[in-house]
């Protein structure tokens, strides 16, 4: 992160986080049994960045829609779709450009 109250209001006031651990240049937030952590890296070039996470998930076109209704924008390669692996998926891009794609198996 290179700016964690940047990463504080994406995370937790935009994707509904709650911060279970704030330290000086550490950051961890959880939601629903999934825990991210972040550490300051203020000379991150976003366009640069390869950082990318997959959460697994349930009922993920209700997940969908509820990002959607709250205007949280949807990666534009990355929107809600079946693929041939057998998941549902869809990604976003965080403020400093880590991939987040949630899935759920639809086999």
């Amino acid at each position: 992160m290179r700016n964690k109250q940047v990463t504080i209001e994406y995370y937790v006031d935009l994707l509904g986080y709650s911060i279970v651990g704030d330290y000086d240049d550490y950051l961890l937030v959880k939601k629903e049994g999934v825990e991210i952590h972040f550490f300051a890296f203020k000379e991150l070039n976003p366009l640069e960045n390869y950082g990318q996470v997959y959460i697994r998930t349930t009922n993920i076109p209700d997940l969908y829609l509820d990002l959607k209704n709250k205007n949280v924008p949807i990666h534009p390669n990355g929107g809600l779709e079946t693929k041939p692996w057998g998941q549902m998926e869809f990604s976003l891009l965080d403020p400093d450009y880590n991939l987040l794609t949630f899935g759920e198996s639809v086999v």
